[in-house]
């Protein structure tokens, strides 16, 4: 079961021991971008996974290029072109501090790409799901024309849909936007949302809120209405005690049914980023597998929990250890 994974692939630097970027020295440099970290959690579940794109022909986009290599995805419809990588700069937050993300991503190689530069027909030859999402269009005008040329070959192929909300405001604010439409129109082809309550609002433009079980289901049945192929909607709702203790709980609505887990507290954390992805890739990790929505929220929240303890953009989570998890869990395994 193929998985097919489009989206822009990204550098993260971040100053070591929390630093802030004003007392820096050296960073540190991962590679990440919200679809890849999808892409490598599935590879890393057991899945067949391609990742579609375009990186720059260069010896960062090299670097990019050997992380996906070395995480067991096919790479072969990742297109090179002249450019910079996308940047961005983390600092890690610590107690009442929270992280901060600074980009520089304007103008790379993949934001200035053009749809005919990669072959989504071939990229999705027998392909699954195509897994896509909101960072791409917030690029600008070519990211929008990129979004609609992916999701126009998935529909001509048959191939189901999952978009990402993932709101950047930084990102729509730089240009010229209407969010609301352009992620109406994308949302439209997709089978699974990845969403919450306050993704709905802003794409139907009423106000939903995310306190209790009734209110969040509300929001999924606006949504429902609203988008007719659209069969599956997955969330987190996360209470932030400090930037080292979180308590999250995962929710899978669907058209005529719904499953919702208890709160679980993640302590001890060492790296959020990511975590949001980690989700997404549980959650299709159970819809390819056997589409309980139980086993979807419940794997989703255990692998966005493990992330937490990874540092890094990606979660390279083994099958025993998703199948071993438990939220009480922090012996050493011998």
């Amino acid at each position: 079961m193929t998985v097919t994974c489009f989206g822009e692939l990204l550098l993260r630097l971040s100053p070591p021991d929390r630093h802030l970027l004003v007392q820096a020295s050296s960073l540190d440099l991962v590679v990440g971008g919200a679809e890849a970290n999808v892409a490598s959690a599935l590879a890393a579940l057991g899945h067949d996974v391609r990742f579609a794109g375009v990186i720059s022909d260069n010896p960062l986009g090299d670097r990019a290029l050997a992380a996906l290599r070395g995480s067991g995805i096919d790479t072969r419809h990742l297109a090179r072109a002249a450019g910079r990588m996308g940047l961005y700069f983390l600092e890690a937050g610590s107690g009442p501090r929270p992280a901060a993300i600074t980009y520089d991503r304007a103008g790379s190689a993949f934001a200035l790409a053009r749809p005919e530069m990669i072959d989504f027909a071939a990229a999705l030859a027998g392909a699954r799901l195509l897994h896509c999402g909101g960072i791409t269009p917030a690029l600008g005008p070519g990211g929008v024309a990129l979004a609609r040329a992916a999701q126009a070959a998935a529909r001509a192929a048959g191939v189901p849909i999952c978009f990402d909300g993932n709101y950047r405001a930084q990102l729509w604010a730089a240009w010229d936007s209407d969010p609301a439409a352009i992620l109406r129109e994308l949302v439209a082809d997709a089978t699974i949302l990845i969403g919450n309550h306050r993704d709905i609002s802003l794409l139907l433009g009423q106000s939903f809120s995310g306190e209790g079980e009734g209110r969040r289901r509300e929001a999924a049945e606006a949504a429902f209405a609203a988008f007719p192929n659209l069969q599956l909607i997955a969330s987190t709702a996360r209470h932030l005690v400090t930037s080292d203790h979180h308590r999250i709980s995962a929710r899978v609505d669907a058209r005529t049914d719904s499953h919702q887990t208890d709160e679980i507290d993640v302590t001890g954390i060492i790296d959020r980023i990511g975590s949001g992805d980690a989700f997404a890739a549980g959650v299709l990790d159970g819809w390819l597998m056997d589409g309980d929505l139980a086993a979807m929220a419940g794997r989703g929240l255990a692998l966005a929990a493990l992330k937490h303890s990874i540092a890094g953009d990606m979660c390279p989570v083994s099958r025993a250890m998703l199948d071993d998890f438990s939220a009480r869990a922090g012996d050493v395994r011998r």
